[in-house]
């Protein structure tokens, strides 16, 4: 049952978190030393800088969304294969606003333990992200 609990867990990560944006979440499913490599290059510990890394994402994606297309558990870790989706409507870093729409597939790699996430790993096929922003052309 644990890994059913840990999958849960990982779920509304995606779920409550990013697509509705419930940063309350994390208080609540992140351990508070919680360490996260995201694909954009962001290493980060602690809830309160995941947070803000979170709101700085949906002010360039404010229609975010995070699709679960498998997710796997084995002990202490989840792995999830994604599909994420949105429109770039703020600035990613020194990017302008494009207006295009983006998505991507990937993986998330999860570390809990009782069913609280000490640990995320997210890598995902950013060159379509960046074709998709008109920043990589091949």
């Amino acid at each position: 049952m644990p890994q059913e609990a840990n999958q849960a867990v990982v779920i509304r990560f995606y779920e409550e978190l990013w697509n509705r944006w419930r940063l309350e979440i994390a208080d609540q499913i992140l351990s508070p030393t919680f360490r996260f490599r995201g694909s954009l290059g962001s290493t980060l510990c602690g809830r309160n800088e995941f947070k803000t890394y979170v709101q700085t994402f949906r002010s360039a994606f404010p229609d975010w969304h995070n699709h679960i297309n498998e997710i796997l558990s084995i002990d202490d870790r989840v792995i999830t294969r994604m599909t994420w989706s949105g429109t770039h409507q703020g600035k990613l870093g020194a990017i302008d606003p494009t207006g295009a729409p983006v998505e991507y597939c990937g993986a998330g790699f999860f570390r809990l333990s009782e069913q609280v996430i000490d640990e995320a790993w997210i890598v995902g096929d950013t060159q379509e992200l960046w074709r998709a922003l008109g920043v990589l052309v091949l």
